[in-house]
């Protein structure tokens, strides 16, 4: 299964090899099992302002940057137009209820994965698209020892955030300047997979959330795990794969 998603990843995008020299992964419902807390917060916060938002659409919108979701949100549901910084209002308050939830736990399995990508020489580097600085904040004190903050992406990194490719580029150059068969993007929802996707990354997609498969399939995800635990349990028979020509 590894072998053919590798072989249609490098006729797609015409690689001759696949050469991971880094895996960039994504934020929420991938290192920690925060999507529960970020759908309440934009239920509650949107309602605030007239919009209805539901848990679906909450990680179907995840991974994009929240002004852009909001702006979105408020043409569709009440025809206005506004600006980033009346979204970035909205946003925060979204953001303060956000904190005043409890901490969300790490993704089962993250951690196992980490150590595993750093024993085989691959470099860490996290694609958010939240800037919230006690979010990094806590990124570092808990994957300090893989990644740094030269190494994460943020939404004030990227004019277009995710579905748009800007984010992983990014990442690429932040990982040192790499090409996109030199790194494996780890996603959970289709606006992150269509950005991998989009920057000719091979995508794993990790279904942490409420939906289906088909979802993250039909995003362009190149391989689906069902839990993060399951992709570290695979992580080395993936990874070490022989080389295609």
């Amino acid at each position: 299964m590894y072998q053919l998603a590798i072989k249609k990843y490098l006729e797609d995008h015409g690689f001759e090899a696949f050469s991971p020299k880094a895996v960039l992964f994504d934020m929420d419902g991938v290192l920690y099992d925060s999507m529960p807390n970020h759908a309440i917060a934009w239920q509650e916060s949107m309602a605030q302002f007239g919009i209805h938002m539901t848990a679906d659409d909450a990680y179907a919108t995840e991974g994009a940057r929240g002004v852009d979701t909001i702006r979105q949100m408020v043409k569709r549901q009440q025809g206005r137009i506004i600006d980033e910084a009346e979204a970035q209002r909205m946003y925060d308050v979204k953001t303060q209820i956000f904190h005043s939830l409890p901490e969300a736990p790490l993704m089962p399995g993250i951690m196992d994965l980490m150590l595993q990508i750093q024993e085989d020489g691959l470099h860490v580097g996290i694609v958010t698209g939240s800037g919230q600085r006690p979010l990094i904040r806590r990124i570092l004190q808990d994957f300090g020892q893989y990644v740094d903050e030269a190494h994460i992406t943020t939404a004030y990194d990227v004019e277009h955030g995710k579905p748009n490719p800007d984010p992983y580029l990014v990442g690429l150059r932040k990982a040192g300047n790499l090409e996109p068969n030199q790194a494996i993007v780890v996603e959970n929802a289709p606006l992150g997979i269509r950005a991998g996707h989009a920057a000719h990354i091979f995508t794993v997609a990790v279904n942490t959330g409420p939906l289906l498969d088909e979802a993250l399939l039909v995003a362009g995800a190149n391989l689906l795990f069902p839990t993060m635990q399951e992709f570290s349990d695979h992580w080395r028979d993936f990874r070490f794969l022989p080389l295609l020509d």
